[in-house]
């Protein structure tokens, strides 16, 4: 499941059109951002949905893990950095569930997961109706096709 994340945080009209900076930090936000919110969707699941979120964040921390290796970053700091990017990913979560529960504000919500300091509105317009569609088709899914790879 994190590799069809992956394939979807790194989709070039998140960078083109949202105008999400094409960096190591927007990479991440836009893979956190994703993730989060089929975390999210996975706890609406039930235990079973549960489990397969804490399994996701496993492999999570495993891919920034390996990352950071091999960006160079090592053992005595590699820690507390995994732990940063562990807690953005669950901020994100409690957003985007916040959000998910009620009439939340996509555009805000967006522009505080996905940009850093000043952000483009019409990027964020974009990536915010680009983000609310992938939530719409994750609401669509069975627990099986999240799972099984059913994400694009």
């Amino acid at each position: 499941m994190i590799a069809e994340l992956i394939k979807i945080a790194r989709q070039p009209r998140w960078y083109v059109e949202g105008q999400v900076p094409d960096t190591i930090d927007g990479r991440f936000r836009m893979l956190a951002t994703v993730t989060a919110l089929t975390m999210v969707r996975l706890d609406q699941l039930g235990p079973e949905g549960e489990a397969i979120s804490a399994r996701l964040t496993e492999r999570f921390v495993e891919l920034m893990e390996t990352e950071h290796r091999e960006m160079g970053l090592g053992d005595p700091t590699l820690g507390k950095r995994i732990r940063q990017l562990v807690g953005a990913l669950g901020k994100r979560v409690g957003l985007w569930r916040g959000v998910s529960e009620g009439p939340g504000e996509w555009n805000s919500a967006t522009a505080e997961s996905v940009y850093s300091g000043d952000h483009p509105l019409r990027g964020v317009a974009f990536t915010a109706g680009a983000l609310k569609d992938f939530w719409s088709r994750l609401g669509l899914l069975t627990l099986d096709q999240i799972e099984n790879g059913g994400l694009q």
